[in-house]
């Protein structure tokens, strides 16, 4: 028995040991970026991959809301992330309510439609949205940035298999006390989609303030770039001389923390919901 024992907390501890390993292998890049972010040029240059500033200083932050349109793409950002984060939770929810639940012709194939739209690589719709867009007067607004892209293939996806998994009976019950479709699916069922409905805003909240490819053919005047589309031309050397290194991680880090305010305060809930749904199942 002792034996067994010793060998499973070896066993244990060795895991436990190559988790640690790994974990600090992911982390360590965040952490050169956001050391490097509060580093001096010279310091960036001759220890890129040092953890421990040498002088701390503000410097890059400082230059990043002086020298570059930084609160104007945040504010890009956050309009269209809450325009398509918005649309996408709603418009989904009820393509993929109908999809689950009402019966017409061409449902399959519709269906059919969006596993292969999802199937196909983004890079191959790049000339037709430009085209598109062209053709139609959108080009370089913010209609652009946000109508092409307000239904999301894989949330329709994830919305009408989980609105399969809802017991029927319950809309049932809902339409012999005369409620209609849309009061049936707005009243009894989306409250019980919540755990969908939390997975469908992060992935959409992430998926919009990230969104780079689509920007590019969507957008060419500078006072419409989103955070994405600034960063990019920020790297790609807009300020001119130096590698600026400091400046690029701190503008960097700064789009990183609203995503990742956002998940920490949804996982909660998403958990919870979760455990809810599973409850209910």
């Amino acid at each position: 028995m002792r034996k067994d024992n010793a060998r499973s907390l070896a066993s244990t501890f060795a895991g436990y040991c190559i988790l640690i390993f790994f974990a600090l292998v992911f982390l360590y890049p965040f952490v050169i970026q956001i050391a490097t972010s509060f580093k001096t040029e010279p310091d960036a240059a001759a220890h890129p991959l040092s953890p421990i500033p040498d002088p701390v200083t503000m410097g890059g932050y400082e230059k990043v809301f002086l020298s570059t349109d930084l609160p104007l793409w945040l504010g890009n950002s956050l309009l269209v992330t809450v325009v398509l984060t918005a649309g996408r939770v709603l418009l989904d929810s009820m393509a993929g309510y109908a999809l689950a639940r009402l019966r017409f012709a061409g449902r399959r194939a519709i269906f059919s439609t969006i596993i292969a739209i999802m199937a196909v690589p983004g890079v191959v719709l790049f000339i037709p949205k430009f085209l598109v867009l062209n053709q139609f007067g959108m080009y370089d607004s913010y209609t652009a940035l946000i109508l092409p892209v307000l239904v999301d293939a894989a949330g329709v996806f994830i919305m009408k298999q989980f609105f399969e998994s809802l017991p029927v009976s319950v809309e049932e019950a809902a339409r012999v006390d005369g409620a209609g479709v849309f009061r049936t699916y707005w009243s009894i069922v989306l409250p019980m989609a919540r755990p969908a409905l939390l997975t469908l805003t992060i992935i959409s909240f992430q998926g919009a303030w990230n969104e780079f490819p689509h920007t590019l053919v969507a957008v060419q005047n500078p006072e419409l770039f989103t955070l994405p589309r600034g960063l990019a031309d920020l790297v790609s050397g807009s300020l001119g001389k130096g590698t600026q290194y400091p400046l690029k991680l701190g503008a960097a880090l700064m789009a990183t923390i609203p995503v990742a305010v956002v998940f920490v305060i949804f996982q909660r809930y998403f958990v919870r919901g979760a455990n809810e749904g599973s409850e209910k199942g």
